[in-house]
């Protein structure tokens, strides 16, 4: 019998730029509504369920099937947290709990923003454009949770503005990748 080798390439697309997508509108969507442009409602809720929640879990899943466990790290759990965004405004319209008060979504948010920091420290080691999202993030988190804990309007709104930065940093690096893969070179530059 004859020694043979099998060897396996990954000819899989990358994920990462979906996933960014799924964020980026995602978050920006919702960031418009703190901003004061409109109301929370179904299209925020919808938006943030499939596209924030759902697709990016599926990323997820195809970053780890890639062996890359940063993007299966942040876009899993950042895909859980749309979800559950999702079912802590749901779920006490339909009588399935109590609405969380003002103090725990500030609690809420502080430990996403901690996690975020996390994920940040973990950017260094990648790219400064992602540095700069993650940034973002964070100092999102941060500033919701201070609007929560103290009631206050006017940071809950420039949380809003610095939310449609964050979301659109994650969108412009989505479509900078996908440029990049299609044009066969950088259309968008990305540090």
């Amino acid at each position: 019998m004859e020694n043979s080798t099998f060897i396996s390439k990954d000819v899989t697309a990358n994920p990462g730029p979906l996933g960014l997508t799924g964020f980026g509108l995602s978050t920006i969507l919702l960031n418009l509504h703190n901003a004061g442009l409109f109301e929370l409602d179904t299209m925020i809720l919808a938006m943030g369920l499939i596209m924030g929640g759902v697709v990016q879990i599926l990323v997820g899943v195809m970053e780890w099937k890639k062996n890359n466990l940063f993007g299966t790290m942040a876009f899993t759990s950042y895909g859980a947290f749309w979800i559950s965004l999702v079912f802590l405004l749901v779920l006490p319209k339909m009588n399935l709990g109590t609405a969380s008060s003002a103090t725990a979504m500030g609690y809420y948010l502080s430990v996403w923003g901690v996690y975020s920091f996390g994920l940040f420290i973990a950017t260094f080691k990648i790219n400064r454009s992602l540095m700069f999202l993650f940034g973002t993030v964070v100092v999102l988190f941060a500033l919701l949770a201070i609007a929560n804990f103290t009631g206050s309007h006017l940071v809950h709104t420039i949380a809003g503005i610095e939310g449609v930065i964050c979301g659109s940093t994650a969108l412009y690096i989505a479509l900078a990748q996908l440029y990049m893969e299609t044009h066969k070179r950088a259309v968008l530059p990305l540090a």
